[in-house]
């Protein structure tokens, strides 16, 4: 009996066994656990700055010039940097801020490779090869200048206000956008040629053969099948989008003050380094344990997904 004649109670104990298996390998990753445990905690730390705003009080872009560069207390666990602002607060902010870009930037810029990447392997022929010279010719652009270009437009020659385009709104929308315009073409590839094995097999020729048409054909048959290399690429993504966005930030392009993100607390506290290293050690460590973290996550989850590991 084939897979789709079995009955539905039998192909739902199937799909839990399988995902049973996948958890049970990942769980068999430690270095991906432990991953897994370390971006938990971050997410946690970032989260608990709703709390202390609400009921704590704490205001992240409270200063208090008579308190510059304080030290450790009670009342600042962290001290405070050069404005009087509390350092730990700023940094659970920061965190939301860091780690949402990520997110976003990966599911908008996921969501762009996962449309190239089906289409082109799917379709083949000149749709394949048109769309994938024109991922070639944006892999061969330089990344990194040519995402400080983009961030250097001026909203307000493109109709915005002159009060959103110095917000901190939009900041982290033009980052968000700019990051998934170019940061897709790793994950359209990785999708292309998994459909491209995908769509030779018999139960997509069945499919196709009945007078199904592609789009419920590419949504049914084709993406369950290549959900493995697509979790794992976007898992990978999210490292590599925050570190993009602290780059930026850094550079003075990404997330615009008094709004915090890790990328640019490390900015503001370049010149401070002498004086008061620590206010560029918290961002900088959060910013490595993050992109660490996630990669780690990521090894794990392909192990996981992999059928060739050991059960």
């Amino acid at each position: 009996m084939s897979a789709t004649t079995l009955p539905a109670t039998s192909r739902t104990e199937a799909a839990v066994g399988v995902w049973h298996l996948r958890w049970r390998r990942f769980l068999h990753h430690r270095p991906g656990v432990i991953a897994l445990v370390v971006l938990a905690l971050l997410i946690a730390f970032a989260l608990a700055a709703f709390p202390l705003e609400w009921f704590g009080g704490f205001d992240p872009d409270e200063t208090d010039l008579f308190s510059r560069f304080g030290p450790s207390t009670a009342e600042h666990l962290l001290g405070t940097d050069e404005a009087g602002r509390d350092e730990l607060i700023r940094l659970m902010v920061g965190g939301q801020i860091s780690l949402l870009v990520g997110l976003l930037a990966t599911a908008c810029g996921g969501a762009i490779g996962l449309l190239v990447g089906v289409t082109s392997g799917y379709f083949g022929g000149k749709v394949d090869a048109l769309l994938m010279r024109f991922t070639d010719g944006m892999i061969t652009l330089p990344l990194l200048p040519l995402l400080i270009v983009l961030g250097a437009v001026d909203l307000t020659k493109l109709g915005f206000s002159a009060e959103f385009a110095h917000s901190g709104a939009a900041g982290f929308w033009r980052i968000v956008i700019i990051i998934s315009l170019v940061d897709w073409t790793s994950t359209a590839r990785i999708v292309r040629a998994a459909t491209l094995s995908v769509r030779e097999r018999d139960f997509v020729r069945a499919a196709r053969a009945s007078g199904a048409r592609s789009g419920y054909v590419m949504g049914t048959h084709v993406l369950p099948n290549v959900a493995t290399p697509i979790i794992v690429a976007l898992t990978l993504t999210v490292g590599r989008v925050i570190l993009f966005e602290s780059v930026l930030s850094f550079l003075g392009f990404g997330i615009v003050p008094p709004t915090p993100s890790w990328g640019n607390m490390l900015n503001n506290a370049q010149e401070l380094v002498t004086t008061a290293p620590a206010l560029a050690v918290y961002p900088g460590v959060f910013i490595f344990l993050t992109v660490i973290a996630v990669n780690f996550l990521g090894d794990g989850l392909q192990h996981a997904f992999d059928p060739r590991s050991e059960r």
